[in-house]
């Protein structure tokens, strides 16, 4: 049979397993993925410049389990609102947690369609931001003081992945192996690559407390000696990273208190990757959103039961 018969059947095929309108839900996911890759051109002044670069932005259900809700075109708070809108009012009204990544677009979306939900902010990407800024630092201070990038037979560079590793998940005697070494280097490269691993370790203590139901003196004593250590390195890098935190701190609190994560958002982006993957791309973003519902949906539909 041709394409345009199969997909004429799929679409009939989804129109009717796939809801009109997805059941309420209590915790909200929100999370971007690209669509394609991105376009560049080089322009009269010599500078690369985007010309094509197309984003999805993705609603999930984290809490009942109903998988992808919808899909939109764009990455703006403006098709975030859209979507949230074309919801019935009571629907928008059970939403209590909407869990997203550090993106100031989504957070300004949700504090006009959704007022009265709790913003949630994923320590996936605190976790990751930590880790970026310990490396920038290292980096850079390899550079100025050896005057090169890092290669083998520089300490620090060999470390550049134990360094990103949390020190819970690794055996005392690594640890102090670790920074016996880093102790070992001269001090412009040791101290403050040092400082760096210090406070990623010490935000690192402060999300471990979730799920815990951390008293606020925990809270607060944890979240103070973070904040010291990035103000006593006097580091760029730590001073962004600090400002970081406190411009989040109020949606950082609340993952500390609900536990709440991204983490079936992340999951779903990665099947609608691996859907537009197995098709070689999609031409036509209707039908690409089309498939990646129906795809990223089977186990709330009984097609992915396990047993």
């Amino acid at each position: 049979m041709s394409w345009p018969i199969v997909a004429a059947a799929f679409t009939d095929h989804a129109t009717a397993v796939l809801p009109e309108q997805p059941d309420p839900v209590t915790v909200l996911g929100i999370d971007e993925i690209r669509r394609g890759r991105p376009h560049w051109v080089l322009d009269k002044e010599g500078q690369w410049q985007t010309t094509i670069d197309r984003w999805h932005v993705g609603f999930c259900d984290l809490s009942a389990g109903q998988g992808l809700l919808g899909q939109v075109e764009g990455r703006n708070a403006q098709v975030v609102i859209d979507w949230l809108h074309a919801r019935p009012a009571t629907w928008r009204a059970q939403v209590r947690y909407v869990a997203i990544d550090m993106c100031t677009i989504f957070k300004s979306a949700i504090r006009t369609a959704l007022p009265d939900a709790q913003l949630v902010v994923d320590h996936f990407h605190l976790v990751q931001l930590a880790n970026q800024t310990l490396t920038e630092i290292r980096r850079r201070v390899t550079v100025q003081i050896r005057g090169r990038r890092g290669r083998k037979g520089n300490r620090e560079w060999e470390l550049r992945n134990r360094l990103t590793r949390s020190a819970a998940r690794m055996r005392a005697e690594h640890v102090d192996e670790l920074v016996d070494d880093l102790s070992a280097l001269p001090a412009t490269i040791a101290v403050p690559i040092l400082a760096a691993w210090n406070a990623k370790e010490d935000l690192l203590d402060l999300l471990a407390t979730a799920r815990t139901h951390p008293n606020r003196e925990h809270v607060a004593a944890l979240l103070h000696q973070f904040y010291s250590r990035c103000a006593n390195a006097d580091l760029p890098e730590l001073e962004r990273l600090a400002g970081t935190v406190e411009t989040w701190w109020p949606e950082i609190l609340t993952f500390l208190h609900t536990g709440i994560t991204n983490a079936g958002s992340e999951g779903t982006n990665r099947v609608i990757k691996t859907v537009a993957r197995d098709a070689y791309g999609f031409r036509n973003p209707i039908n690409q959103r089309l498939r990646t519902r129906c795809a990223t949906t089977r186990r709330a539909r009984g097609h992915l039961n396990p047993t």
